[in-house]
């Protein structure tokens, strides 16, 4: 098994080697400025942990990593526009830096690039591969539309959000597992094994996002903390809040969730005392261990002996450890 520094090494070389110049200059020049942010490449390193977990040459799930990549950061694009976020991993987003109509048309050209690479995967499962990569692209696209229909909805329930999540977030994980299993010819038991193990990984790592908005460290989180409760967003967080609040809490977390603030730090600071006072962090701590838990639940399942899933159960378990 190759090591996750080594994994990323290799990914970080094939990222550099990517052919990001063209013409019109101004379309690429995003799409090479969104690429060089780096993040986590979780995605990709899923599909390459899970090709050579059994067995394979994680060079053959090479493009097929690079496609999920591109796509990612595609979606971060239009999302940023979308949220009108001012940050993405500590810089600029890009319709900040330059304006909303380039961020849009160089996301859809590294959409179109996904697809380029996803069809370079292995001829025996190129068919399946694409069906997956398209259809969890179509169910990402159905999360988001679901975020903006909370947004203007008053009453969204804990299990909507969580499908809201499961579709945004979680359903890329999970085919990123799957694709690299398939490419390295596991059973279509076990890949799909490994797909609900992504699905609960990505539904841990959402939530703990949800956390980290409200209680991480803006300089390690990347992001500004705090954004979910100014643009009124209904995370996990503020859900289970409404669940356990008194009707005078109750009425005053619908009010700071409808208004446009002139002192964003106040709304923070007082969503954040209700928070506190209905412990919803110790509550969203609990949800995430449980899905983590589920996940390795399947990964145990799975037909390999637990030597060669020690490398994406340690890795799982590292992404479950951001500072909150």
């Amino acid at each position: 098994m190759l090591s996750i520094d080594n994994l990323q090494n290799t990914f970080k070389k094939k990222i550099s080697e990517l052919q990001l110049l063209g013409q019109p200059p101004e379309l690429y020049e995003p799409i090479r400025y969104a690429m060089e942010l780096g993040g986590k490449r979780m995605r990709p390193l899923l599909t390459m942990l899970a090709c050579d977990m059994f067995g394979c040459d994680v060079q053959k799930s090479m493009d097929a990593a690079i496609g999920i990549e591109l796509f990612h950061n595609f979606t971060l694009l239009h999302d940023d526009i979308m949220d009108q976020a001012p940050l993405r991993r500590g810089q600029e987003t890009v319709h900040k830096r330059w304006n909303a109509n380039r961020a849009i048309l160089s996301g859809d050209t590294m959409f179109a690039m996904a697809n380029r690479h996803m069809i370079l995967t292995p001829p025996l499962c190129q068919t399946q591969v694409l069906d997956i990569f398209n259809r969890t692209a179509i169910e990402v696209c159905e999360g988001q539309q679901l975020d903006m229909n909370f947004e203007t909805r008053q009453e969204v329930s804990v299990p909507e959000y969580l499908e809201m999540i499961r579709l945004k977030t979680a359903v890329l994980l999970a085919a990123s597992l799957q694709i690299g299993a398939l490419i390295a010819g596991a059973s279509s038991a076990d890949a799909q094994l490994l797909y609900e193990c992504g699905m609960c990984l990505g539904l841990a790592f959402q939530l703990t996002d949800d956390l980290l908005d409200v209680y991480g460290n803006e300089s390690t989180f990347g992001k500004m903390t705090g954004g979910d409760i100014i643009a009124n967003k209904k995370t996990y967080l503020y859900l289970r809040a409404l669940e356990r609040a008194s009707p005078e809490q109750r009425t005053l977390l619908i009010k700071l969730f409808s208004d446009t603030p002139d002192n964003p730090d106040e709304k923070i600071n007082d969503v954040k005392g209700i928070f506190d006072a209905l412990e919803v962090r110790v509550l969203t701590k609990q949800a995430i261990d449980c899905y983590f838990d589920l996940a390795m639940s399947h990964l145990k399942a799975i037909g390999l002996p637990e030597s060669d899933t020690n490398v994406l159960k340690d890795y799982a378990a590292s992404l479950m450890q951001r500072q909150v």
